[in-house]
């Protein structure tokens, strides 16, 4: 079958985007092709809001065929956090079938080049980006995140972090020139001439182990990073949320075959309930590269036992905010209040631990004792949630009853300071929302550090008094050092504070932010400029995104020649 895309279409209706990102990625500055506002999109094939709701309804108790190969069963079950059943089935893989195909389009892929590849994977990532309306809707109803921050986080900020990760693979790629004439003098001899030929050549098959919470969001840049390098790339979703990480692969499959290439270099694994497909394929010959975020505990028996392939991993950290002074006290409540209900704490860079001097702190409108700025942050957070509508908005659903169990206990754990309450979505009756609580804990006791340095999963967090800040900076770095942390806040006016804590985060690898009391949050960051995670705490042993991110998908096979 002839190509409907060429390679000189695609360099031409994509290379000045890679050129783009290329070079923010060398400024950070801030950039994003892909609009953020759901205005945006309506118009030059793009879904509007309702075509995208229209899509997403018109998926629900259907076949979710593929045509890929080795199919050999049809399996689902996803029930949105919100309630209902979506009722969709999608294709279970013949694992012995299914391995092989995705090998045969490697030469091609290969074959094509560098540029190619990061022009194809921009095409991909063009039709979802056109299909974001579609995409917020599978989100929210596989994550529970409310739907503004599905379609964001879901859509725009997921569709970055693939195109970040295609720059840095196309900049580590071209790194290396294609071919080289080598010439040695030698006196009065005649020199030696060789002809040197330099070829990435991708490790083997990928996969890309989906997570629940943040399907599109944390899957992108694994995937992207492994296809842009040459490496054919099996999706296997979170079993409750398939339907965000299927429509990737049923694009990329229609773009490959579009451009001329083998669309089975991108597949779907959906399991069978209890299956446990991930540890099955983790340990097979033919995978060489693995991404997974999710628990500590199966990313460390990835890393102990898949070791015939590289692997990436986001695991759990216990994300930590000392709080010493600041001189906006309002605007410091009011982004911590954001940050501790934004999507329910269900994020992996939420704060858990405010670690706050015993005997207070200093701030513009005068000493407040840590009481004082405990209920106060208490009093933030029910205002910010005190509208029902408004809550729903920010909160999103629970995402499964492990997280309700979670905070359900965290109210047993110390003097509760702000309780969790149910709120009713009108929209969704059966959606299990929930407040965030805050507990008091004191840091001396052995009890309390029990509770505090295991991560809680969800909307929970420990206001832990310290006995000086001082102590809240050592506790920070043990915090980092034992349990990892993929974020961690600080508010001080100090310059002798300040300078602790950033030297703390740098001698422990921990991604620092400092007295943000506006619209920018501990918990988000931004493709382009803000890495995520560093791969230097227990927390995640891989940054989203740099060069060592793609480096290590490829190597460079060398072929030189007699000249």
């Amino acid at each position: 079958m002839a190509a409907e895309l060429t390679a000189h279409q695609l360099i031409a209706k994509h290379r000045p985007t890679l050129d783009q990102a290329l070079e923010t990625i060398r400024t950070r500055a801030y950039w994003s092709p892909h609009p953020e506002h759901p205005k945006a999109y309506g118009e030059n094939g793009s879904l509007s809001l309702p075509e995208g709701k229209a899509a997403f309804d018109a998926l629900q108790g259907t076949r979710f065929d593929l045509d890929q190969p080795g199919t050999d069963d049809w399996v689902g079950g996803e029930v949105s956090p919100y309630g209902p059943e979506l009722g969709i089935t999608y294709p279970h893989p013949d694992i012995d079938t299914l391995l092989p195909a995705m090998r045969a389009g490697m030469r091609a892929w290969r074959d094509a080049g560098a540029e190619v590849r990061a022009m194809v994977c921009l095409e991909i990532l063009s039709r979802i980006s056109a299909r974001t309306h579609e995409f917020a809707h599978a989100v929210m109803h596989t994550s529970g995140q409310a739907f503004m921050m599905a379609f964001q986080a879901g859509g725009p900020h997921a569709q970055d972090r693939g195109l970040e990760a295609v720059a840095y693979a196309y900049v580590e790629q071209s790194r290396t020139p294609d071919a080289a004439e080598w010439t040695k003098p030698q006196g009065k001899r005649d020199p030696i001439a060789l002809n040197k030929r330099f070829t990435p050549v991708a490790r083997g098959i990928s996969l890309m182990i989906g997570c629940n919470t943040f399907p599109t969001w944390n899957g992108y840049p694994g995937l992207f990073a492994s296809l842009a390098t040459g490496n054919p790339v099996l999706v296997k979703p979170h079993p409750r949320a398939v339907l965000p990480l299927a429509l990737t692969v049923r694009i990329a499959r229609e773009v490959l075959a579009d451009a001329g290439f083998d669309p089975n270099l991108v597949c779907l694994a959906v399991e069978r309930p209890d299956e446990g497909i991930a540890k099955t394929l983790a340990v097979r010959p033919e995978i060489k590269l693995i991404d997974y975020t999710g628990s500590t505990s199966f990313g460390d028996w990835l890393e102990a036992n898949a070791r015939q392939a590289q692997v990436y991993t986001e695991k759990a950290g216990v994300n930590t905010v000392v709080v010493e002074s600041t001189d906006n006290y309002k605007g410091m409540l009011a982004n911590l209040a954001f940050s501790l209900s934004l999507y329910s704490g269900q994020m992996c860079t939420t704060p858990q631990n405010l670690l706050i001097p015993r005997d207070g702190i200093r701030t513009d409108a005068g000493a407040k004792s840590y009481d004082d700025v405990v209920a106060d942050l208490a009093a933030s957070v029910n205002g910010l949630l005190g509208d029902d509508a408004r809550a729903n908005g920010i909160l999103g659903a629970l995402v499964n009853p492990d997280v309700k169990s979670r905070l359900e206990a965290a109210a047993g754990l110390g003097e509760v300071a702000l309780p969790s309450r149910e709120i009713a979505n009108p929209d969704f009756p059966d959606a299990v929302v929930r407040t965030p609580v805050i507990v008091k804990l004191d840091g001396a006791k052995p009890d309390a550090e029990a509770a505090y340095l295991s991560e809680c999963f969800g909307p929970v967090s420990f206001a832990v008094a310290v006995d000086s800040a001082t102590d809240a900076v050592e506790l920070l770095r043990r915090t980092v050092r034992d349990k990892g942390a993929m974020t961690v806040g600080a508010y001080t006016t100090s310059e002798e504070i300040s300078a602790a804590v950033e030297e703390t985060c740098l001698e422990e690898c921990a991604q620092l932010s400092l007295n943000l009391t506006g619209g920018v949050y501990v918990n988000q960051t931004a493709a382009f400029s803000d890495f995520h995670g560093s791969g230097g705490n227990p927390a995640a042993n891989a940054a989203l995104c740099d060069g060592a991110f793609v480096a290590n998908r490829f190597r460079v096979v060398e072929i030189r020649k007699d000249a």
